[in-house]
């Protein structure tokens, strides 16, 4: 099975700066797309700093353990890369008073043979697209979520909230951080995407659907998202990344959450 990558951000129609940030090692099978947060530039400090060091620790990691690790391994492997991100981040943000308060959300998948291990932390989100249909394979880690989950609000009533950018949890807010990670099956033809919230805020997962059915490649769905997300106002940055899975894979699952 091989993997196809496509990655795109934009900084919107409203905002100045682009605190999102993507980084895909294709040879390791890596993306990684974050949404920084926090005054004086310093989310797009923490965002990069997360995706590029994701990016060199994790990546060299999968290249040179190429099909001998273990998913296990590989979940573990996450863990590790992205606590280190984390206290990276954090340190800076204590080190710099101009970066105070920084941080960002996170998601990142891992393609492997058959099988994708996706992780994330935040409300940036992962979507599977298989025959026409878009799931949404991550929960978003947001006092909405939370709302939505105790039955107080609707998720109807969510998309109109004022609480919609209020994350529960985020990189380098705090001394430690808690990636959750969950096994995916992978078919010839499926397409992850990876966004921030400057994507799924705008337009619904209906439009999204339709417009990567309608797209004949994955830059011309990758564009035709961001450019319906600024159609819709575009009032954040946005970005995607889009793997797709070609060729048989020799194994197949259900997705499952690991335990800890």
């Amino acid at each position: 099975m091989s993997f196809e990558f496509f990655s795109l951000t934009d900084p919107g129609r409203a905002r100045d700066n682009n605190e999102d940030s993507v980084a895909v090692d294709e040879q390791a099978g890596l993306a990684v797309l974050a949404d920084g947060m926090g005054g004086y530039n310093a989310g797009e400090i923490a965002s990069g700093m997360a995706t590029a060091f994701i990016k060199s620790e994790l990546g060299r990691w999968l290249t040179e353990a190429s099909g001998n690790a273990s998913d296990t391994d590989v979940r573990r492997a996450m863990d590790i890369c992205v606590e280190n991100a984390n206290r990276a981040i954090f340190n800076a943000a204590n080190s710099n008073p101009q970066y105070s308060g920084m941080g960002t959300t996170l998601v990142l998948a891992v393609c492997r043979e058959g099988r994708l291990l996706m992780g994330h932390i935040g409300d940036s989100r992962g979507y599977r697209f298989r025959n026409g249909r878009l799931t949404q394979i991550t929960k978003d880690h947001s006092l909405l979520q939370e709302q939505i989950d105790a039955g107080l609000i609707t998720p109807e009533q969510a998309a109109f909230s004022s609480n919609k950018n209020l994350v529960t949890r985020a990189v380098g807010v705090e001394d430690s951080v808690l990636l959750e990670t969950h096994l995916h099956d992978l078919l010839s033809g499926d397409l992850i995407l990876l966004c921030s919230d400057g994507l799924s805020d705008m337009i619904s997962d209906d439009q999204i659907a339709a417009v990567l059915q309608s797209a004949n490649d994955l830059r011309e769905a990758g564009t035709g998202l961001v450019a319906a997300a600024n159609a819709a106002g575009g009032r954040d940055n946005i970005a995607v990344v889009l793997v797709r899975a070609q060729g048989t894979a020799t194994t197949g699952r259900s997705w499952w959450p690991f335990r800890r």
